[in-house]
C-alpha cells in the first residue's frame, strides 16, 4: 500500500473521501448508560453532553420532552460552544439556550428565540442549528451523519439490535488510534492464536458475563476423547488456521479452520460488517458486536453489544467487571503508552507469560492497536496468506470511497434496501466433525436461535441473499483476496 492510499483510508474529517463514506453508515455517538446519574453524577440535573465523532464537535442533549437532540457544537450565531448551554425546562419551553447571547434551539436545530433581537424580529425563521438523527437502540445512541437533507437507511436488525434489553449489554472504551487499525485487529483470525497464547486454561463455562476478560480462551468447547478443552489450548496448539472468507450482502463471512484429528476440526465463524464493525461468539451462547467509531483521525471508541442467547444478562456486574480496566464515567482505559500497557518484562522471563495482564485480552488488543502509532503506516508492512481477508476489506473500502466520491450507494447496511433486509448474523465457535464442518456448525447456530427465550428467529427476507448477491455490485461490497 502506498503512502497516499494509507491517507485516503484513514482520515475520516470532515471533506474527507473516507469521512463521506463513514458518515452513510449509522454511527454510536455515546451509551445511553453516560447520561445515568449512577455513573455520572455531572449528568444528574443537566442531561448534556459534548461528543465528537468523525472528527466533528457535537453536543448531545436530552430536552425537557425526553427527546434527544444532537447539534453542531459552535452556536449558528457566532460559534459559541453549545455545551455550555442552559437546558429549558417544561415551564421554559425546553430547547437548548447559548449563553452567549440567548439563543435557544429546539432537538431539531430550529431556533425557538433570539432575544437580543428587537421586538418582532422574524431572524429566528431564517437561522437552523445544523442537528442530526438519533436513535436509541441496545443502549446506545446511534447518530447518522450524511449530508442535510437526506434520509438514513433504517437500523438492520441484527441480533444486538433485536434482543431484548433482559439480554444485551453495551459498553465501550478510548483507543488512541486510528480506526481502522482497531478494525483490522477485529477481523485478524490468526493473532487469536499468538497475542493471548499464553493464557492459563480457564475453567469451563459461559464467560461471556461471569469472565468477561478472557474472551473465548475461557470458554468450553466440545470433549476431545472425553476431555474438555478450553479455548485457549485450542488456539494454543492449533496455531495455524486455515482462513476463507465470503462475501455477504453486509460485508463478509470468515471461517478459520483449525484441524485438529483425522475425524475433529475446531471451527469459528465470525463477521465482518462493512465498514467497521465485527461479530464473533464469546461463548455457546452468547455473542459480542463490537463497532469501531472513530472520534477522529487519531482516536477511536469501540463499542461493545454482548447478546446472550440463553439467560439473562447481570449489566450490572458486567459493567463493574469492566471497570477493572476502563474508567467511568469517561471511559477511559487505564492502561496505555503511558504506563506501557502494564508490560512487565521479568513476567515473560520467568513464566510463560506476554508480559501484559492476562486477565484482560481487551488491553492485549489495546497493546496491538495503539502500538502501530496514532496512524499506521502501512507502507511498511508486510501482507501475508493469513491477512487475506485484511487485503480484501482493503480493496473494498478503497472501492467504496471511489463509488460515494462518484455519486453512487456506499455498500452494505448504508443502502436502505441491505440495510432491510439484515438479520443476524451467525457465529460459532466449536469442535465439529470435519468431514461435514459446513453442515454442522451452521445446525449448531440455528439450534442456539432455536433455544432462545426470546425472538432470535432469523426472519425470511422477501429478497434472498443469493439475489442481493447477484445484484449490483454495490450489495456484495467484498471481493475475493488475490
Amino acid at each position: 500500500m502506498n503512502a497516499e492510499q494509507n491517507e485516503r483510508l484513514t482520515r475520516i474529517t470532515p471533506g474527507t473521501p473516507c469521512g463521506q463514506l463513514m458518515r452513510q453508515y449509522w454511527q454510536p455517538a455515546a451509551l445511553v448508560d453516560e447520561f445515568n446519574p449512577a455513573i455520572d453524577p455531572r449528568l444528574k440535573n443537566r442531561p448534556v453532553k459534548a461528543v465528537t465523532l468523525l472528527g466533528q464537535e457535537m453536543v448531545l442533549f436530552k430536552d425537557a420532552s425526553g427527546d434527544w437532540g444532537l447539534l453542531d457544537r459552535d452556536c449558528a450565531h457566532r460559534g459559541a460552544d453549545l455545551s455550555f448551554g442552559r437546558l429549558g425546562s417544561l415551564a421554559e419551553g425546553g430547547g437548548l439556550r447559548c449563553p452567549f447571547h440567548g439563543w435557544k434551539f429546539a432537538a431539531d436545530g430550529r431556533c425557538l428565540e433570539t432575544p437580543a433581537e428587537p421586538a418582532g424580529s422574524k431572524l429566528c425563521q431564517h437561522v437552523k442549528q445544523r442537528s442530526y438523527p438519533v436513535i436509541e437502540k441496545s443502549g446506545a445512541l446511534f447518530a447518522w451523519l450524511g449530508d442535510e437533507g437526506t434520509a438514513p437507511p433504517p437500523l438492520p436488525a441484527f441480533d444486538c439490535f433485536t434482543a431484548p434489553a433482559s439480554h444485551s449489554f453495551a459498553f465501550k472504551g478510548l483507543w488512541n488510534a486510528n480506526w481502522l487499525q482497531a478494525f483490522e485487529v477485529g477481523i485478524d483470525p490468526a493473532h487469536r492464536s499468538f497475542l493471548p497464547r499464553f493464557l492459563p486454561d480457564a475453567p469451563l463455562g459461559d464467560i461471556g458475563q461471569k469472565a468477561s476478560v478472557r474472551h473465548v480462551h475461557g470458554a468450553g468447547a466440545h470433549a476431545i476423547a472425553g476431555e474438555p478443552w478450553p479455548m485457549a489450548r485450542i488456539m494454543r496448539e492449533f496455531a495455524q488456521p486455515d482462513i476463507s472468507f465470503e462475501s455477504t450482502p453486509w460485508g463478509m463471512q470468515l471461517t478459520a479452520l483449525r484441524p485438529m484429528t483425522e475425524q475433529l476440526t475446531h471451527v469459528r465463524v465470525t463477521n465482518a460488517i462493512f465498514p467497521a464493525t465485527f461479530v464473533m461468539p464469546l461463548s455457546e451462547t452468547m455473542t459480542l458486536t463490537q463497532m469501531h467509531v472513530p472520534v477522529d483521525d487519531t482516536h477511536t471508541y469501540w463499542y461493545s453489544f454482548f447478546t446472550s442467547f440463553a439467560d439473562p444478562l447481570d449489566r450490572e456486574s458486567m459493567r463493574a467487571q469492566r471497570q477493572q480496566f476502563i474508567s467511568l464515567p469517561d471511559y477511559i482505559p487505564k492502561a496505555g503508552r503511558h504506563n506501557a500497557w502494564g508490560f512487565i518484562a521479568q513476567e515473560q522471563l520467568m513464566t510463560p507469560s506476554l508480559g501484559l495482564a492476562e486477565d484482560a485480552i481487551n488491553v492485549h488488543d489495546q497493546w496491538a492497536v495503539e502500538s502501530m502509532g496514532a496512524i499506521q503506516d502501512r507502507t511498511r508492512e508486510h501482507l501475508a496468506t493469513s491477512d487475506k481477508a485484511i487485503a480484501a476489506n482493503r480493496r473494498v473500502l478503497l472501492n467504496a470511497i471511489a463509488t460515494v466520491q462518484a455519486g453512487g450507494i456506499a455498500p452494505g447496511v448504508a443502502d436502505a434496501a441491505v440495510a432491510a433486509q439484515r438479520t443476524g448474523p451467525d457465529t460459532l465457535d466449536g469442535i465439529a466433525p470435519a468431514a461435514n464442518w459446513a453442515e454442522w456448525w451452521q445446525q449448531a447456530a440455528q439450534a442456539k436461535r432455536d433455544a432462545a427465550p426470546w425472538d432470535a428467529a432469523l426472519a425470511t427476507p422477501s429478497l434472498s441473499a443469493a439475489d442481493l448477491l447477484e445484484a449490483p455490485v454495490r450489495y456484495s461490497p467484498h471481493e475475493e483476496a488475490s
